[in-house]
């Protein structure tokens, strides 16, 4: 079976902490936007799923990784919860 698209994935979407602080959305297309408190586009960047892993670049170069688990996202340090 083959790995879905970046378009089509389960994944896609809105993923935010428990106090709502960070918001992080998954954007069909491969690009991602995070909002931090009243900062929206605080980062924004390219994200590659493989399997329950992802990989992100963002627009200054820097990277980052997480895992989705039973429909959580640990990324960073960070615990996020699909909306």
């Amino acid at each position: 079976m083959s790995e879905p698209t970046v378009s089509t994935h389960p994944y896609i979407g809105m993923w935010v902490t428990a106090d709502g602080y960070i918001r992080h959305e998954l954007l069909p297309g491969g690009r991602y936007d995070e909002t931090r408190g009243t900062i929206t586009s605080a980062y924004t960047g390219h994200y590659t799923i493989t399997g329950d892993h992802i990989d992100y670049v963002d627009d200054t170069g820097f990277t980052a990784d997480g895992d989705f688990r039973e429909d959580v996202l640990y990324h960073a340090g960070m615990v996020l919860y699909r909306e």
